[in-house]
Formats: structure tokens, sequence, C-alpha cells
């Protein structure tokens, strides 16, 4: 259960990033209150999960599905680019959380 909390927790990482960035820069109301709720229901479920998880590999995933998610929104929804170098930094972040799960 902890590691489905970790995932919902990554995932209001990235709705909170998209928000943000929304919001440009706290001038909007509607994208800055939900980058405000999604942060803390965010930090609250990473709270919950490191309950059983160890702190290094829950946040070191948090933080991860927030980038790698971010960058996917980027790319799909704000039409950022996705160069090479972008791209394979991608992977390597993603292959880190793979490693970091299996490592248990």
């Amino acid at each position: 259960m902890a590691w489905i909390l970790l995932v919902v927790a990554g995932l209001l990482e990235v709705v909170w990033a998209f928000a943000m960035k929304q919001s440009q820069g706290f001038t909007r109301i509607a994208p800055s209150i939900v980058t405000g709720v999604a942060m803390l229901a965010s930090v609250g479920l990473l709270a919950i999960s490191m309950r059983s998880l160890p702190l290094g590999s829950a946040y070191a995933v948090w933080t991860g599905i927030g980038a790698l998610g971010a960058f996917v929104v980027g790319v799909i929804v704000l039409g950022e680019p996705a160069t090479a170098a972008r791209v394979l930094a991608a992977i390597l972040i993603l292959s880190g959380l793979a490693l970091i799960k299996s490592a248990g």
C-alpha cells in the first residue's frame, strides 16, 4: 500500500508543477489554488508512505516521478523540446527509479 500511495504522491507532484506553471507566478487564482492543494496532498501522501518505506527510497522515487512526469507533460502538453539529451536524461531517471524499487 505504501508504494501505491508513493506513486500517487509523485503524480500529484506533476499536477502541482504543471499548475504552478499555469499560475504564471501565482498571479492566476485557480491554478494557484490547485498548486497549493496538490502540494499538500503530495507531501501528505509522501509522509504516510514513509512510515514503512526507507527515507532514501521514498524520497528518490517521489522526486523521480515528479521530474519524469513534469518532463513528459512539458513535452506533450506544453510543446517543450524533446532533444536527444533530454530524452536520455529521462530514460536515466526512469532507470534509476526501477533500480531503487528493485533494490528494495
